[in-house]
Formats: structure tokens, C-alpha cells, sequence
């Protein structure tokens, strides 16, 4: 099965583009549930929620709805006391709800493939008990043989990643390690890439069809590695990831 998604669903942009005008904030993620199934929330990554905040993701969608929840950044990025523990307890009642899909735990650029690196990424499996957990690497250095294997053996999924063909940048994969097979649409605005001035600058980009295109077959075939494949849009800026899996839904419908 293919769920398809946005990275996040709280942007002030959206309003007009995506959420009409006047729509509360607090039923955005109820509207947002009524044409995705899923959602991947990046506001974990800056703080661990509070207990009362995720019972509202709960409450406010329906039925079967998944939530991808990004890692602290303590897990990711600093890494020195990694509070494992109470991350977890903190998206429990995602997990009692039946919502929560995985734990996406994104690395920087400067996490390479090293083996105190690799201890780390077994720290973290340990860490997060039996969650499914994928790991997105952001340096290419840990497309190389063996890596695939050994992320099946530790127990972590690979996050594949649509983003611009830059030197050093991850190349785009098919590659499903665990039970959960992931993608990312971050666009290909490889001149903001690197120099922006706002955050969002990076995420400014229209895919065209024959960019989505490319993607069909490599979704077909993490369909057949894995039990669900979760695919995320981080094209966010005025809403452009809505755009985006509008699109895919359509090409994937026609087969």
C-alpha cells in the first residue's frame, strides 16, 4: 500500500492556497485529513511534544490515519544525551491510538558513514525499542555496498529522497529496509539549496510531471519490499507539496 503525504500541515502560506480563509488553526489538520491519510510531523524535530497535544493529533483525525513523527533533534543532532526515553513516552498515544507509522530520524550533512556513527545508529535502535524506526542520511557517502544490508540487520528503514543532484547530496534510491519503505519529495532547487535566507526558500519548487514520473516505477517496487510505503512532499512553500501528490495520486491511479 502507498500513503501519500505532506511534511507538516501547519503553514500560515497554505491559507487561501490549501485551507480556506477563516478556518481556525485548530481544525487544519482535520481539513488536511479529508483528502491525505497520512501526515509527517516536523514539529517534533524542534521539541518533545506535550502528552495533551498528541491525544489532539489523535482526536482530530480519523480512523486508520498514520502519523510520520520526526525525531528530536537531541536523537539526531547533538546526540550527546539522547532522551530516548522520554521521546518515546511522549508520542505514546499515537501508538495506542493505532496512528503512529514510524519514527523518521533525519541526520545531518555531517553525519558520515563512520563507526562510531554506525555504533550510534545501533544506540538508536536500542533506544527506541521496538517502534519502527527509518533513518534518512543526507550525505552520499552511505550509498555504498554493505550499507543496505546492514541497516535490514540493525532493524532500521532507509528513507529514499528526491532532492537536487548536487555534489555530495544522497542520489535518488529504491531501497526498502525495514517493514515501512519511505520517500521524501524535497525538490530540486538546487541554487537555494545551500544559500537561503529563509528556511522555506530550500522547499520552493513545482515538480513537473516528468520529474514525478521517474518516481513510478521505484514506488511499485518499494511496494513490493515492503508492508506500507509511506511518501512524503517537503515542497511546502504555498502549499506546492499538495500540488505535488495531487499529481502522483493521479499517475498512480492510471497505473
Amino acid at each position: 500500500m502507498i500513503r501519500l503525504g505532506t511534511s507538516g500541515f501547519s503553514y500560515d502560506d497554505w491559507v487561501g492556497a490549501f485551507y480556506p480563509p477563516g478556518l481556525p488553526k485548530r481544525e487544519w489538520l482535520a481539513y488536511y485529513a479529508r483528502e491525505f491519510d497520512t501526515v509527517e510531523l516536523n514539529v517534533t524535530y524542534y521539541r518533545i511534544p506535550d502528552r495533551r497535544t498528541v491525544v489532539g493529533w489523535t482526536e482530530r483525525t480519523p480512523p486508520g490515519f498514520l502519523f510520520a513523527v520526526k525525531a528530536f533533534s537531541g536523537l539526531t543532532h547533538e546526540r550527546q544525551e539522547p532522551d530516548f526515553a522520554g521521546f518515546v513516552e511522549a508520542i505514546e498515544p499515537l501508538r495506542q491510538a493505532g496512528k503512529l507509522g514510524c519514527i523518521l530520524a533525519q541526520f545531518p550533512y555531517a553525519f558520515t558513514p563512520t563507526p562510531a556513527n554506525w555504533g550510534y545508529l545501533a544506540r538508536l535502535r536500542e533506544g527506541l525499542g521496538d517502534h519502527d524506526v527509518v533513518v534518512e542520511f543526507r550525505q552520499s557517502g552511505w550509498v555504498q555496498p554493505g550499507t543496505f544490508e546492514r541497516m535490514k540487520v540493525l532493524g532500521l528503514g532507509f528513507c529514499c529522497v528526491d532532492e537536487p543532484r548536487l555534489e555530495g547530496l544522497m542520489p535518488p534510491q529504491a531501497q526498502a529496509t525495514g517493514r515501512v519503505a519511505y520517500v521524501r519529495f524535497h525538490g530540486r532547487n538546487a541554487l537555494k539549496w545551500w544559500e537561503h535566507d529563509q528556511a522555506w526558500e530550500r522547499y520552493d519548487y513545482t515538480y513537473p510531471e516528468g520529474e514525478l514520473k521517474e518516481w513510478l516505477p521505484r514506488l511499485k517496487l518499494l511496494e513490493q519490499q515492503a508492508e506500507v510505503v509511506l511518501v512524503y512532499a517537503n515542497n511546502h512553500y504555498r502549499s506546492q507539496s499538495v500540488d505535488t501528490l495531487r499529481a502522483l495520486r493521479a499517475m498512480l491511479a492510471e497505473g
